[in-house]
């Protein structure tokens, strides 16, 4: 049985899906994510500004312990420290955005995280599997498990649901 999800935010008014997938599997045989998005809000991500209007749309348990910025994005919240984030606006004019998931990435991939599917998951996959690039950065420039060695670059990885707390 299809569910189907209604958004009403700050972003988004009306907007409605379908999720045609169980939670959390049935995900594309080339897309293996090392974090689900409760653990990485968990961890600090984005400030912690990314989902704090938003959060009638995912379940609760997502939240518990995430940590969260409801006035302004906060990079002390993030697992490392530091912002590994560039602005919407940037994202936007880079082509990056979607229509049907105006934040970007981590909101398509919450969305695809329950279940889903969507006409742009085959290029949402592309831009994860790109990103696996800063970990082999990483490989090369950093002692094994040195967290504080490029830890913007290790902080955007989590924002990509890489676990760069294991590299």
């Amino acid at each position: 049985m299809r569910k189907i999800i209604t958004v009403d935010d700050r972003m988004q008014r009306g907007y409605r899906y379908a999720l045609t997938a169980p939670s959390g599997r049935n995900f594309a045989a080339d897309f293996r994510p090392e974090l689900t998005p409760r653990q990485m809000l968990a961890l600090g991500v984005f400030g912690g500004k990314y989902m704090t209007d938003c959060r009638r749309e995912f379940p609760q348990s997502w939240f518990a312990g995430a940590k969260l910025s409801p006035y302004r994005k906060d990079p002390a919240l993030n697992y490392f420290g530091v912002d590994a984030s560039q602005p919407l606006e940037e994202w936007r004019r880079k082509g990056w955005i979607h229509p049907d998931d105006p934040r970007g990435w981590f909101q398509w991939y919450c969305r695809y995280y329950l279940g889903r599917r969507h006409e742009d998951d085959a290029r949402q996959i592309r831009r994860w599997k790109q990103i696996a690039r800063h970990v082999a950065q990483l490989k090369k420039h950093c002692e094994a498990r040195d967290l504080f060695c490029r830890r913007r670059q290790r902080q955007a990885l989590l924002h990509w649901a890489y676990d760069s707390r294991k590299i």
